[in-house]
């Protein structure tokens, strides 16, 4: 929580021109519920790692964009796959993630256990992002397909048994040429591994500035996929 917080007062004190100008920057994201059967309830990352079926805070937030703003070039073939990539890039590697990565980088990067997994923000926006690449020793991509990326987080992906922290962030890409838009999706499912919860694993407050640092995460996304 004081990463997340800490995150959000560097932003809101510079570039984005304090609380009015960051919700003016992100009012295009908009969250809308998961559905109970939405398929990362059913991955198998999901149920090995929610064995006991606990609660979650979960949100999903979405953005539109006219594909007219997006690089041609990510529209080139058929299907979503070079454009997901370059969202995914984008959320790793732009402004948003950029103080966490700092962060991270100075507590767990090394030439040993870390050396193999993503750290600079060059590596991180020319990623193609397979499965099993491992970001700043807090994320792992456990689910590829051409419209959609998932990571698990919560914890090092070096620890790779149930946890006690535990989620899946998706992030994914629909484009619909009738409507002249693609859709950008970031998804977040959080919950307990260990043992049995009764109540979902954040408090209200942390949720809402989640969904702040969800909203940056967007924009700061989506800067790498326009014009």
């Amino acid at each position: 929580m004081g990463l997340i917080r800490k995150t959000l007062s560097t932003i809101l004190l510079s570039g984005a021109g304090g609380a009015g100008g960051f919700a003016f920057w992100t009012r295009n994201s908009r969250f809308v519920p998961i559905a109970s059967d939405d398929p990362i309830f059913s991955s198998a990352a999901y149920l090995r790692n929610n064995p006991n079926q606990n609660p979650q805070t979960k949100d999903l937030c979405v953005r539109r964009v006219p594909l007219a703003k997006i690089k041609p070039q990510l529209l080139e073939k058929e299907g979503e796959g070079k454009l997901v990539e370059a969202f995914c890039a984008g959320v790793w590697g732009g402004l948003g993630y950029a103080y966490q990565r700092r962060y991270l980088e100075k507590k767990y990067r090394n030439d040993t256990t870390t050396a193999h997994q993503l750290w600079d923000t060059r590596e991180l926006l020319e990623s193609s992002y397979d499965i099993g690449t491992q970001i700043t020793d807090h994320f792992e991509v456990v689910s590829k397909t051409p419209s959609s990326i998932v990571v698990r987080c919560g914890d090092s992906p070096l620890k790779t048994a149930v946890r006690d922290s535990d989620g899946l962030f998706e992030m994914g890409v629909e484009i619909k040429r009738d409507e002249g838009v693609a859709e950008f999706r970031l998804k977040s499912v959080f919950y307990k591994g260990l043992g049995k919860a009764d109540a979902a694993p954040m408090p209200s407050h942390v949720e809402f500035a989640h969904r702040l640092y969800t909203k940056l995460w967007m924009e700061s996304a989506v800067r790498n996929v326009v014009l």
